[in-house]
């Protein structure tokens, strides 16, 4: 038995479906049967399991927890060349932060709650409790790794698993269309509510703006959905409490306006965020 496929194995055991990988930290593709989807395979399932082919086809959809399928004689060979082991973290209840670089670190020990942690080639991957829709480049060196992804095994990891943050979810939310957006009416920046702060000493908030006002500034495209996220992140982290003030929000709106966005735009994607959250 592979060294890799005894990993599989005690993931599966723990509930957690694995998948091989080869060389370049890819799935295996599919086979000539399941080409292109010919197969009738449901690459858009929100649940881990292979299609009818018996081999690991469909890349994270062939994860399992099932012992036999992983040892079976149609996934022999993909273990015999399998480069290292990966798992679907969305059919474990999780979702996983890729965090690539320095700066991605530094803004997640800044804004989002600890969690248990994975150490990687460049970074770290922060994993929470709960899942989400996965989504690439949510942020320079963020990507997140939930429902119909997959995340290479690391090891557990240390720390306490915390619940997935409502500032974590934002970073997959896109701007709504202008046919669903807010009515208009606004014209300047809005507060947010008033309930207990949660916040020890200002230096938190202020760093959040902070880290808020450099992610809009340093974006090279998408500028109206990174604006939005961004609005959206802030409030998910500082809304509910009533720190926020017209002062904070001029900031956030003065950066989105440097990148080239209407006041008008600011004030819609602000009103969109307190939507979205119930504020």
């Amino acid at each position: 038995m592979s060294e890799h496929l005894r990993t599989a194995l005690a993931l599966a055991a723990a509930g957690v479906p694995p998948l091989p990988l080869r060389a370049g930290k890819v799935p295996f593709g599919n086979c000539r049967t399941c080409a292109r989807n010919t197969c009738g395979g449901r690459p858009n399932m929100k649940t881990p399991g292979p299609c009818t082919c018996p081999r690991p086809c469909h890349a994270w959809a062939a994860a399992t927890t099932d012992p036999a399928i992983l040892r079976s004689r149609e996934w022999a060979r993909a273990w015999r060349e399998a480069a290292a082991v990966a798992y679907h973290p969305g059919g474990a209840g999780l979702t996983v932060l890729d965090l690539d670089n320095t700066e991605a670190l530094i803004w997640a020990r800044a804004t989002l709650p600890a969690t248990r942690t994975v150490k990687t080639t460049r970074g770290e991957h922060w994993i929470y409790q709960d899942v989400m829709q996965s989504a690439n480049a949510v942020r320079p060196g963020v990507d997140v790794k939930s429902l119909m992804g997959y995340a290479r095994w690391l090891g557990p990891g240390t720390g306490v698993m915390a619940a997935l943050p409502d500032a974590v979810r934002a970073l997959a939310v896109r701007e709504p269309s202008p046919a669903r957006r807010a009515p208009q009416t606004p014209t300047v920046p809005l507060r947010s509510g008033q309930g207990a702060c949660r916040h020890r000493t200002p230096t938190y908030l202020d760093r959040g703006i902070a880290m808020a006002e450099q992610r809009i500034t340093e974006v090279r495209s998408g500028v109206h959905a990174t604006v939005y996220r961004t609005f959206l992140a802030v409030l998910s982290a500082h809304g509910g409490c009533g720190c926020l003030t017209d002062t904070h929000v001029a900031r956030l709106f003065t950066a989105a306006q440097a990148k080239g966005e209407s006041a008008r735009h600011c004030t819609d994607a602000w009103t969109n965020a307190l939507t979205r959250l119930g504020l």
